[in-house]
């Protein structure tokens, strides 16, 4: 692996950041519209009738071949051309929201979500390299990136209140239109605003290692997801294992292909290797937690989507400011230690909602939640800018598509390992507080999800009912406290580990030096995508607790 020698570079005018406001469209859009489905998915259940099945793959598709792809779509841009790649992008991203919306029956809109990540996959590691390109100077740069992370995280807290909003006026579908006249600005303004970039030497383009890349991203996030949401049964299992063997021959493919999709020599530099882990650690913590959250707020404090959505404006506002923060204290201090308080933060934050109660007051919940979310940038945003600073340029899209696959990953390893934690702690005491004589099958329904025993409650008589649902409230948060207590674990370990790795390390002498990259956007797309994915499990959990035709509530759907 080379590295390019910095020399200095015009600081940008009027028209990059002119185009900088065009590349906040997509990735926003893109992190926003798992959340947004979310709200939509009782309405399009009275519409189009799905199976349970059907309405998981639904919510799944598209996080799924989104994941599938990066890596395959990051080295394409690469090849053919980063604005090329992220103009087709908008064209299909644009066009499979329009199916999406006039969907007619439940494989039609599945069809069209899997269209959607596609898409969304070509957009993604496109955006993070054409920001490097319109940004040399790094004081700029920084700016830049601190004006992108604070619009994807204030953008993706808007999205679902834009979409409840949209619900109450106009049909399901409408929730995927928003994405049409966005797409289209960027397909007039990005030929005339953004520059083109690629890669000369890269050769030709490897089929066998895409294929390799997606079956082993698709194995491994369908495994993890599964045994999150149904525990280890022999089909997800089998997959997660089939998923690490198609990807130990994808590393060997790209130790022996002439034309490597991945340059493995970026592993050999610690700042690149020891951010993809601290990226997956940071989205391990966020993911898993999350669930728990979007849960407590509905289930046990009885919000409903909308007004949720709008308490969750509140933490954003602080989580917001921390990527530029972060930026400026690393001019003036080892940035390990700055990536270490980080944890260091993230794990106060868990500790401090590991005394939350069904009863606890709202402000107790949005204080631990922006620590820890605050947290979590700080260490996302400077792990991912050292990342992209000792990667070569002409080589950016497919090592941001690499970072963004590890936060995939990431995710998906906290929904499942947090959410075990969280749900045998819940079963274990539902065990014992379940009335005698309960049918064998709302007996299952009750201690399995608190969605679940929330509509059992709603059949039992008078205190009975009251007894029941209390009682699951109680369980839930007490697996909550466990979760966070084991997230606030690792980000202890994480913290000592940043310190350990990554100190003394700087990328002086790479391109862009010291500044803040382009790549430090991925930890707000990062962090935006996690969170909606978390919600639309939990989304999609009370959902299939509850009768078709009614919202997460119980209350009917429109």
């Amino acid at each position: 692996m080379s590295f390019t020698t910095y020399t200095p570079q015009p600081p940008a005018g009027r028209r990059e950041w002119t185009a900088l406001g065009v590349l906040l469209l997509p990735c926003l859009l893109v992190s926003m519209d798992v959340s947004v489905l979310y709200f939509a998915v009782p309405f399009l259940t009275a519409e189009l009738e799905p199976s349970s099945v059907q309405q998981l793959w639904i919510l799944d598709v598209y996080g799924f071949v989104l994941a599938g792809l990066l890596i395959t779509m990051g080295s394409l841009g690469d090849r053919i051309g980063r604005r090329k790649l992220l103009l087709s992008g908008a064209l299909l991203f644009g066009l499979a929201s329009g199916l999406a919306a006039y969907a007619r029956s439940a494989e039609m809109l599945i069809a069209a979500r899997a269209l959607l990540g596609i898409g969304g996959a070509t957009l993604m590691p496109s955006t993070l390299a054409l920001i490097r390109n319109l940004f040399h100077d790094a004081k700029q740069r920084g700016k830049a990136v601190a004006i992108w992370s604070a619009a994807m995280m204030g953008g993706i807290a808007v999205g679902p209140v834009l979409s409840g909003a949209l619900l109450e006026h106009f049909w399901w579908g409408s929730v995927f239109l928003i994405n049409t006249p966005a797409m289209v600005l960027l397909l007039v303004c990005g030929p005339l605003l953004l520059p083109e970039f690629k890669n000369p030497a890269a050769g030709r383009f490897d089929l066998p290692s895409s294929v390799l890349s997606l079956l082993a991203m698709l194995s491994m996030v369908y495994g993890i997801k599964e045994m999150a949401r149904n525990g280890v049964t022999v089909l997800p299992a089998a997959a997660l294992v089939a998923g690490l063997l198609v990807a130990a021959a994808f590393v060997h493919r790209q130790r022996t292909a002439r034309h490597p999709m991945l340059d493995l020599e970026l592993f050999r530099h610690r700042g690149y290797s020891v951010s993809v882990l601290m990226n997956l650690l940071a989205m391990f913590a966020i993911v898993g937690c999350a669930v728990f959250f979007t849960q407590y707020l509905q289930s046990v404090r009885g919000m409903g989507p909308m007004e949720a959505a709008l308490w969750n404006l509140l933490p954003t506002l602080a989580v917001g400011g921390m990527a530029p923060a972060a930026t400026a204290l690393a001019q003036r201090m080892d940035r390990a230690y700055v990536i270490a308080m980080g944890f260091v933060l993230a794990a106060g934050g868990f500790i401090w909602l590991s005394w939350l109660e069904p009863g606890s007051a709202l402000w107790f919940v949005l204080v631990g939640s922006s620590v820890y979310a605050s947290g979590l940038v700080m260490v996302m945003s400077l792990g991912n800018e050292l990342a992209i600073g000792v990667a070569p340029p002409e080589r950016a899209g497919s090592a941001s598509a690499l970072l963004e696959s590890g936060t995939e990953l990431g995710g998906a390893l906290g929904m499942a390992i947090l959410g075990s934690i969280g749900s045998a702690i819940y079963r274990g005491h539902m065990d014992d507080a379940l009335p005698a004589g309960l049918p064998a099958g709302a007996a299952d329904a009750a201690r399995e999800t608190l969605a679940g025993a929330a509509a059992v409650a709603g059949e039992l008589p008078g205190r009975a009912g009251e007894a029941l649902l209390t009682a699951a409230r109680a369980a839930f948060t007490d697996g909550l406290q466990m979760a966070v207590l084991g997230a606030a674990g690792v980000m202890v370990c994480a913290a000592v580990l940043a310190v350990a790795l990554l100190r003394g390390l700087h990328t002086k002498g790479v391109e862009g030096e010291t500044g803040t990259t382009g790549a430090a956007v991925a930890a707000g797309a990062a962090v935006a995508a996690g969170a909606a994915d978390a919600a639309a499990v939990a989304g999609g959990q009370q959902a299939a607790a509850v009768p078709a035709g009614t919202d997460p509530a119980g209350t009917p759907a429109g």
